[in-house]
């Protein structure tokens, strides 16, 4: 007797199919599992065995051979349960192998024959859509998740029962669908949260808009309780809403990630991560004897913030240089290679010292060579990486006492959001959505200087020992304040703002 049940699994963020195949033949009573299994596969076996007994069908004691096709393909996670099980019932007859063409099966079996939720479910259907299958049965928590790809049915199953009474025609369940437009409308950001609430600190305000604006990498330095948390947190408020696109590729991380509820099946806001400065080199880019997304990866599309920078290890840090250039992260372990989007705005914040309050001879007690070894923590080409340096203030009385507020993140909103359109309208035939993404062919065809700005660029260029990524990310700055302006041209003042924004690495650092 022989079936074959159609499946899938899972290589980085994408879904590769899988032909699970059961043979069963006389002989002694033994259940076999090949094709490239993990641990958790090979222990489907006593899953499925209970599973199928104690929903009250007769499992074979027989010899048992189940190949996970292609072979060549390492297989992991407890996903497959489901779709041995339904082999096992199509052998002996319980379920008719006629109705298993262009079908899906994806779940995880407890011993009682209940289905229990799993992860990596999206970018799976989605694989499965692409190549033609009609029909996908998949955990009932997982089912809103799946439902978000249109053109195949999802068929969300909390039992093994119901998918053999569905196929036997004794119970009808109705396809699992979702509204995509009320999902989107959900694309909210805290109203608690909005930079209006910010008392001074117009120029990290101003700073923070422009690195929005052109989705830039942002370095804050400032003495303790200046601000520095609290603005980087509302940098979500100002960004644009996520399309439907962005949306799906941030869902596809966290569904492999195990991230998503059944309620929460599409990522509609902008992620925000602020991992402790405690984190692994591994944590941090994504690793794993079978490499699974960091960080950076679920940061895609959205906000990296590192508080307290020179607090994380130094080799930490050093691994952001690789996703900041190519806006991925290649992660290489014996079991293969994968590599993950890490598309992501950094935003950093750290003290000038140890103590915090460096220049200020009064308050700071620090030696010269500690503040240099504790600044030293932060090497030059990963200060490179960093497109705006601004510096964060001590808050006057005055400024706190003050009952008027400045721009709401609204406000602010909108300014950025029409830098982003002229951008995208500028940028439709490149391939490219933000200013911070070109490349140095682009540069010279989009960041056009006239001959007094150039003159100016030189003086800085010489006097503030720029590297030449530094002068492009200048240039890359300054289209981004022109687009701000409303500008086609690049003029003298913006060239100025954005020289400034790359200053502070001299003052602190030489």
């Amino acid at each position: 007797m022989f079936s074959k049940v159609f499946s899938c699994g899972l290589h980085g963020i994408n879904g590769f199919i899988i032909d699970v195949e059961v043979d069963i033949a006389d002989g002694l009573p033994r259940f076999d599992l090949v094709g490239l299994p993990d641990s958790a596969i090979k222990e489907a076996a006593e899953r499925v065995k209970a599973s199928i007994k104690n929903s009250d069908y007769l499992f074979p004691i027989k010899k048992i051979t189940v190949n996970l096709a292609p072979a060549n393909m390492r297989k992991e996670g407890a996903s497959f349960d489901l779709p041995i099980a339904i082999g096992i019932l199509a052998c002996t007859g319980v379920i008719s192998t006629n109705l298993l063409k262009d079908t899906i099966f994806l779940g995880e079996l407890s011993l009682d024959g209940n289905i229990r939720h799993i992860s990596g479910v999206l970018p799976m259907i989605y694989h499965a859509k692409s190549i033609g299958f009609k029909k996908c049965f998949i955990p009932k928590d997982n089912a809103y998740e799946g439902a978000i790809v249109k053109d195949i049915e999802i068929i969300g199953v909390s039992k093994l029962s119901e998918i053999v009474d569905y196929f036997n025609g004794t119970l009808d369940i109705s396809p699992t669908t979702v509204n995509l437009d009320d999902l989107m409308s959900g694309n909210h950001i805290d109203s608690h949260i909005d930079f209006s609430d910010v008392k001074g600190q117009e120029n990290v305000k101003r700073a923070l808009e422009i690195a929005a604006s052109g989705y830039h990498n942002m370095l804050i330095i400032g003495s303790p309780g200046s601000g520095k948390t609290m603005m980087a947190k509302r940098v979500p408020t100002i960004l644009p809403d996520l399309s439907f696109e962005e949306s799906i590729e941030i869902t596809k991380i966290y569904s492999i990630s195990g991230l998503l509820s059944n309620k929460n099946s599409l990522v509609t806001t902008r992620p925000f991560r602020s991992p402790h400065h405690n984190i692994s080199a591994s944590a941090l880019t994504g690793g794993g004897k079978y490499p699974k997304p960091g960080e950076v990866s679920l940061s895609h599309n959205g906000v990296l913030f590192l508080d307290e920078l020179p607090e994380f290890q130094k080799n930490v840090l050093e691994v952001l240089r690789q996703p900041l250039e190519d806006r991925e992260i290649t992660i290489s372990r014996v079991n293969g290679s994968l590599t993950f989007p890490s598309n992501f705005m950094l935003i950093t914040a750290l003290n000038p010292c140890p103590c915090g309050h460096y220049p200020d001879s009064n308050r700071c007690h620090c030696s010269e060579e500690s503040i240099k070894r504790y600044l030293g923590r932060i090497s030059g080409p990963l200060l490179d990486r960093i497109d705006l340096h601004v510096e964060a203030a001590a808050v006057k009385y005055e400024n706190l006492n003050d009952s008027r507020k400045g721009d709401t993140s609204a406000v602010i909103r909108e300014r950025v959001i029409a830098a982003l359109k002229r951008q995208q309208a500028r940028y439709k035939d490149e391939g490219i959505h933000f200013n911070s993404q070109l490349s140095a062919s682009q540069i010279e065809k989009y960041c056009v200087i006239d001959e007094n700005g150039s003159k100016l660029l030189k003086v800085a260029f010489d006097k503030l020992n720029l590297s030449a990524r530094s002068y492009h990310r200048i240039l890359k700055i300054c289209r981004t304040i022109a687009d701000l302006a409303g500008s086609d041209d690049i003029k003298v003042n913006h060239i100025t703002e954005a020289i400034q924004y790359r200053s502070l690495d001299r003052k602190y650092w030489d």
